[in-house]
């Protein structure tokens, strides 16, 4: 342990590592700046030769400076279309088929190959087989309006 207390290089790089490796572990976001700043401080260490004070707070400084670029510079946005995997969140605007009668505005559609417990706006009733269209969807339970 003393050797790497001796060798701030190694030290920042340990460091850097073990900052780099919980973040592929989670996946947050927030570590990987920490842990280019955990390298460039053991790489401004063999330039300026540091003590550990110093090293601290050249960390800081580094740590605080690159996160808050990193987040002003590389924001994090979605895929276009949103996620693939949220079915839910295309189907609003899709058009179904009524896969059973609606009694009091309460039915099932089928849409995109699935059946779904739906809602027909306004309330009423639907015959079975009439298209419909996705108004909104809540939850697991989709607003529908007659085509």
């Amino acid at each position: 342990m003393d050797w790497l207390l001796q060798n701030p290089l190694a030290f920042w790089l340990v460091i850097a590592a073990a900052l780099l490796a919980f973040e592929v572990g989670t996946g947050s976001g927030w570590l990987l700046w920490p842990a280019g700043s955990a390298a460039a401080t053991g790489v401004a260490t063999l330039v300026f030769h540091f003590d550990l004070q110093m090293q601290l707070v050249v960390f800081a400084l580094l740590t605080m400076g690159t996160t808050l670029a990193g987040r002003r510079f590389f924001p994090r946005t979605s895929a276009a279309g949103g996620d693939i995997n949220d079915t839910t969140s295309r189907l609003a605007g899709s058009e179904g088929v009524a896969a059973e009668e609606f009694q009091a505005g309460s039915g099932r559609v089928l849409v995109d190959g699935q059946e779904w417990a739906a809602e027909l706006e306004g309330g009423g009733s639907l015959a079975y087989g009439a298209r419909v269209i996705v108004t909104h969807v809540g939850g697991s339970r989709l607003t529908v309006r007659p085509r």
